[in-house]
């Protein structure tokens, strides 16, 4: 089965990132209050604590959690993504350091960080159980005894079933006017689908069409669960949108001695 590299297209997305968010400035501000109450209400406090965001992308969580004063890395598959993030906080006068490296390869040594974060459905671009497998033992590898996991992921719910076939438009208002993006899904026969990330953007009285493409795997959360527990972590719990005041369900866990 051919998929669209995941790679290509965050290098492709990373200018244009910000525009999928009613407004990125507060999301990163929202998103950050809402993972450090949580790792606060799990690690009893304790701070600043080391962090890896190894799916960081433009920066949207590393940024929110750098703003509560812990020790933010962030990693990304893709290059571009990355130097864009460690940008955005500097600008912002935070000091996030990046670089780029695959999830299922980290290079950092064992037991460097208290938590390890990959947020906004990153695992979905892993289409296999032996990659999420490689992926979280990685971070099993490098958070210490006595961190955390952190994860989120979309609610698929029926969607995989229902086949659905597109996402509900997001209108942006930018300097130029309203940017629409939104999603069409194809799928194939086994919950793995291929979709076009479309954005509309402002073209004195047209609009400029920007497509790109990538692959996703719709999993479900009990999947991503048991293959976490599977990759040595312990206390599995799914903690959803009401309680985090997240915009995803967050799995949290704690490393296995």
């Amino acid at each position: 089965m051919a998929s669209h590299s995941a790679l290509d297209f965050y290098d492709q997305l990373a200018e244009d990132y910000h525009l999928i968010y009613a407004d990125w400035s507060l999301s990163v501000s929202r998103q950050g209050n809402a993972l450090d109450a949580l790792v606060r209400r799990y690690l009893d406090g304790a701070e600043p604590l080391e962090v890896l965001d190894c799916s960081c992308g433009i920066g949207t969580q590393a940024i929110g959690l750098a703003e509560h004063g812990h020790r933010i890395v962030g990693s990304d598959l893709s290059p571009v993504a990355a130097v864009r993030a460690a940008a955005e906080a500097q600008r912002r006068g935070l000091a996030v350091a990046t670089l780029a490296a695959d999830m299922r390869s980290l290079p950092f040594a064992d037991a460097s960080f208290d938590v390890v974060l990959s947020a906004d459905n990153s695992l979905a671009h892993l289409l296999t159980e032996d990659d999420v497998r490689r992926a979280v033992g990685d971070m099993r590898r490098v958070v210490r005894d006595g961190g955390l996991l952190v994860l989120s992921a979309r609610d698929y719910g029926d969607a995989r079933q229902a086949r659905r076939q597109s996402t509900v438009p997001q209108v942006t208002n930018s300097d130029a006017g309203q940017v629409v993006t939104f999603q069409l899904w194809h799928w194939h026969d086994d919950g793995v689908y291929d979709f076009d990330h479309v954005q509309l953007l402002p073209d004195g009285d047209a609009w400029q069409v920007r497509v790109r493409r990538a692959t996703s795997r719709a999993w479900a959360l009990e999947e991503l669960a048991a293959l976490v527990e599977e990759g040595g972590f312990g206390n599995v719990t799914w903690h959803g949108v009401e309680e985090t005041h997240f915009f995803q369900p967050v799995l949290i866990a704690r490393p296995v001695a």
